[in-house]
């Protein structure tokens, strides 16, 4: 296995070499004063780990435990907080190879081991000095008097390799102006933390309020645990370069945890929103943790229904159209009012409704984009069930043109519409109408919503059949 090194500083001194001379200082979790968090929606995450080490003046080696496996080394920033002024560090190395059993006889290649082999018969240990010729496509090891393919029995090694570690661990030498208690200070990227936003949609029996819960769902697959950190979740897309990443996969399984009594403060930094959590939280590793951030009760809305065309409806002739199409339904409502008028990070909003029976029920479910103050949101639940639409076109004629690069053609439709509830609706009908076209006739009024959109809003009483027709000109 590799070890990813990242050289910083002025001079280019090796810390095995420093190891000769300089004791090895512990930073571990025990050390901790404070962690702080940014976790972004695009796999990624800042980190500042602050802690609290006994440092000599001059010359020092730190072995900083307990950084994130998937670390972005190039990101880190090491520094002294109490003494920042002639803090110096020379080199960092960041140790990747973890201690296995793997690594480990990997690291023995050329290296006397010890073989121990028990007598199935008797119980008794024999041992055998062996030497590890290679574990590329399995082991081989050199005995005495002969060659051995394959694990004999338990092989025991005389210590663990320097450059192995038991988790991903900074080691840093550096040179300190005093000795004493100091904070230092380890900021840094890392991918395998990320955040995104779910939102729980409740819409009341008569469909015209809803109440909006919206959670801020939380992952961590760094490698490490985050304890008692204090959380901000950044909305908003960052420019990033890309760079290709090679980490292992986590395989254990996520637990979940919800903490529904959470409010978050927003605020806006540069071009996007923060969300700190009032608290300090724990992270655990291969964990999803919820925390809401957003409660909003009684908000206005409203159900529409939707008809969409085609925009080659319009440059041909068209005899198999003659069939049911799919009328969609949407909610709609306004990111304004108590509760609201915040902005809101992209996510899936999930809606529910209760039954007749006060059962609540599962009806469909969207994406929404980062959305501000006051903007409207609309939500696509399905298609409805009770309205039908079939379209047939009545005519179709290609216009004679002045040249041959021109194309004029008149094409009639209708639209019959059926709606089968007990209540009446309103059925928009969006048509994409393509090039110059002009609307020669028609059964109900239309809006020309851009130079490409024709657009009808159309009554249906309750279980009534209403017909639309209409008539264009289109020129290419």
């Amino acid at each position: 296995m590799s070890r990813i090194l990242l050289l910083i500083g002025f001079t280019m001194l090796s810390v095995n070499s420093h190891s000769t001379t300089l004791n090895e200082i512990a930073a571990t979790i025990q050390d901790q004063n404070k962690l702080a968090i940014t976790v972004y929606h695009q796999n990624l995450a800042f980190i500042k780990d602050s802690r609290s080490i006994h440092l000599t003046s001059d010359a020092n080696l730190l072995v900083w435990h307990d950084v994130s496996a998937q670390i972005q080394p190039e990101t880190a920033l090491l520094r002294n907080v109490t003494h920042p002024i002639e803090f110096k560090l020379q080199e960092q190395n960041f140790d990747f190879d973890l201690l296995t059993p793997q690594t480990l006889l990997e690291n023995y290649s050329g290296k006397p081991i010890t073989v121990i082999r028990t007598n199935p018969n008797t119980g008794e240990e024999v041992r055998e000095s062996a030497t590890v010729l290679t574990t590329n496509g399995g082991v081989i090891l050199q005995f005495e008097d002969r060659i051995e393919t394959g694990l004999p029995g338990r092989l025991a090694f005389p210590d663990v390799p320097s450059n192995l570690r038991d988790k991903p661990t900074l080691i840093a030498s550096f040179t300190n102006p005093t000795t004493g208690q100091q904070e230092l200070e380890l900021s840094y990227l890392t991918t395998g933390l990320s955040w995104q936003a779910d939102y729980i949609v409740e819409l009341n029996a008569d469909k015209s309020h809803i109440n909006l819960n919206g959670l801020a769902t939380l992952t961590n697959k760094s490698g490490i645990t985050y304890e008692n950190a204090s959380l901000q979740l950044i909305a908003g897309d960052l420019h990033r370069v890309s760079s290709p990443q090679a980490h292992a996969s986590f395989k254990r399984s996520m637990a979940a945890e919800v903490a529904s009594d959470v409010s978050m403060q927003n605020d806006s930094i540069f071009e996007y929103h923060r969300y700190t959590l009032p608290r300090s939280s724990t992270l655990e590793n291969n964990q999803k943790k919820q925390v809401a951030f957003l409660t909003a009760r009684q908000i206005p809305v409203q159900e529409t229904f939707l008809l969409q065309g085609q925009n080659y409806y319009y440059s041909g002739r068209h005899n198999q159209l003659n069939h049911k199409q799919n009328i969609e339904v949407f909610i709609n409502f306004k990111n304004t009012g108590e509760g609201l008028g915040v902005p809101l990070p992209q996510g899936i909003m999930r809606t529910y409704i209760n039954d007749a029976h006060d059962d609540l029920q599962f009806i469909g479910e969207d994406r929404i984009s980062h959305t501000p103050n006051n903007a409207d949101i609309r939500l696509k639940l399905g298609h409805a069930f009770d309205i039908t639409a079939t379209r047939k076109q009545t005519d179709f004629k290609k216009l004679p043109t002045a040249t041959q690069h021109e194309q004029h053609y008149e094409t009639a439709y209708q639209i019959t519409l059926k709606n089968a509830k007990k209540e009446p609706i309103t059925l928009a009908i969006q048509e994409p109408i393509p090039g110059d076209w002009n609307m020669l006739s028609e059964s109900f009024p239309h809006k020309k919503l851009a130079s490409n959109l024709a657009k009808w809003q159309v009554p249906l009483p309750a279980e009534s059949e209403v017909i639309l027709t209409y008539r264009v000109r289109v020129k290419f």
